[in-house]
């Protein structure tokens, strides 16, 4: 097993001493233990499933509104400077 050297935070420290007092381990099993859990919680889903049920969800929108974004922003004045 390879050493690494961090710097943290005296909270995250206070936080990690108390849970390796509490669960009597050692703080580097705390810490192994917490990378791992963060390692396995990464693996979120991917951006479009997140929102693929709002896909859709918008009615009277034109069909080919994501190849004519610049056209249709034009047409509705998007971006122009309003008069004062």
């Amino acid at each position: 097993m390879k050493t690494l050297t961090v710097r943290v935070p005296e909270a995250l420290v206070a936080e990690i001493e108390a849970e390796s007092q509490e669960l009597r381990r050692s703080k580097s099993d705390v810490i192994r233990d917490r990378l791992s859990l963060a390692g396995k919680q990464r693996s979120r889903p991917a951006p479009f499933n997140a929102i693929a049920d709002l896909v859709g969800s918008v009615d009277g929108l034109p069909v080919d509104l994501s190849r004519r974004t610049k056209a249709y922003l034009k047409a509705t004045g998007y971006g122009r400077k309003r008069a004062r």
